[in-house]
């Protein structure tokens, strides 16, 4: 566990909300891949659950005549993808860089990868932030987030920037998409053969996992 004492009350809860962020994360995967089925859903794929893919195709579609909206879907899935952010800069207030050790966990891949990505946090300081969501396998997103609370940021500032770097990736996102064209809606009018039976698979796959995970807990 990321605290070296005696759990408090404040420490469980927030260590409650970050397992809750792991299975609603997890519990969306199936309607994300239905979302992404069709073009009419895309606005409401970006919208409810702050897609970055979703997006990028938004922007395609749009470019190659679609009439969608697409201001109301990147405002509200820039509010929607940054909605549980500050359970990570509180993890980062309450415990320091616990967290991060706990992501780490034994692994030694897993402890270069986390040291890598926290000392590229540690250089950038508060740019970080917008750097957060760059695309790279690195988990670059929780340990900047944490690092944020840690090193006494404060909830409005963090929370300002979030939405601002968040607002500038969904825009970028958007417009990648937009410059893609029609390519991408290849891509997309391909899987939407499948994306019904793909959502089907997910709704499975996580009633599994929840099964066995658990059975595993009993």
């Amino acid at each position: 566990m990321p605290w070296r004492r005696k759990p408090t009350r404040t420490d469980l809860i927030c260590m409650s909300w970050i397992g809750f962020l792991g299975v609603f994360s997890l519990a969306m995967l199936p309607l994300r891949a239905w979302l992404l089925g069709a073009p009419e859903r895309l606005p409401w794929l970006v919208g409810l659950l702050g897609s970055r893919s979703g997006t990028t195709l938004l922007g395609s579609v749009i470019r190659v005549g679609t009439d969608l909206p697409f201001v109301w879907p990147i405002l509200l899935g820039t509010l929607m993808s940054i909605k549980l952010d500050w359970t990570y800069w509180w993890a980062g207030k309450l415990w320091g860089r616990g967290m991060i050790e706990v992501w780490a966990g034994k692994s030694e891949r897993a402890t270069r990868n986390y040291a890598r990505a926290e000392r590229w946090a540690n250089k950038l300081g508060w740019v970080g932030i917008f750097v957060a969501y760059v695309p790279i396998p690195l988990p670059l997103t929780g340990v900047i987030f944490v690092l944020a609370g840690a090193q006494g940021m404060s909830w409005k500032k963090f929370m300002l920037l979030d939405f601002a770097s968040c607002l500038l990736w969904m825009i970028g996102f958007f417009s990648f998409g937009f410059l893609v064209g029609e390519p991408a809606v290849r891509v997309l009018a391909f899987y939407s053969k499948f994306a019904n039976y793909v959502a089907i698979a997910l709704v499975v796959a996580v009633v599994v996992l929840t099964f066995v995970r658990s059975s595993r807990k009993a």
